[in-house]
Formats: C-alpha cells, sequence, structure tokens
C-alpha cells in the first residue's frame, strides 16, 4: 500500500509540473489555471463508475485530489 501511495504521489507531482509548465506559457497563467481547474472539477463532479451502485465517495475523493492538486501551485511572484 505504502509503494501505491508513493506512485499516486509521484503522478500528483509530475502533473502539477506540467500543469504549472502549459500555465507558464500562457499570457495569462492565473486564468489557465483557474479555467483548467473549473473543467476538471466539472469532469469529476460527472464521474460515474460501472458496477457500483452510489459513486458520491469516489467524487468526493476526487474533488479532494483537485483542491490538493491545485494548492500546490502558487499565483507567479511579483519579482
Amino acid at each position: 500500500m505504502d509503494e501505491l501511495n508513493g506512485k499516486l504521489i509521484a503522478c500528483q507531482i509530475l502533473i502539477t509540473g506540467l500543469i504549472a509548465r502549459v500555465a507558464n506559457e500562457q499570457r495569462d497563467p492565473l486564468r489557465f489555471l483557474t479555467d483548467f481547474r473549473d473543467e476538471i472539477k466539472a469532469v469529476v463532479s460527472g464521474i460515474n463508475i460501472a458496477g457500483m451502485d452510489n459513486s458520491d465517495r469516489v467524487r468526493v475523493v476526487a474533488q479532494h485530489a483537485v483542491d490538493e492538486l491545485f494548492s500546490l501551485m502558487k499565483a507567479p511572484s511579483s519579482d
């Protein structure tokens, strides 16, 4: 289980880096991140897993992961 958690954390870090890289190439990186976050949250809210009667718990965990992912990103510094 620890190995799986480590791999998930590594994936989150990788995805955060990729999103930040793309955002830095945009004219307005903060707007890009905000729009991207909103799109991801919309996708997560529509998650439906076949074979599960109630996928609310999966949605809650996924929403938490999205919030955690975007909390790692900071606004560009003014330096």
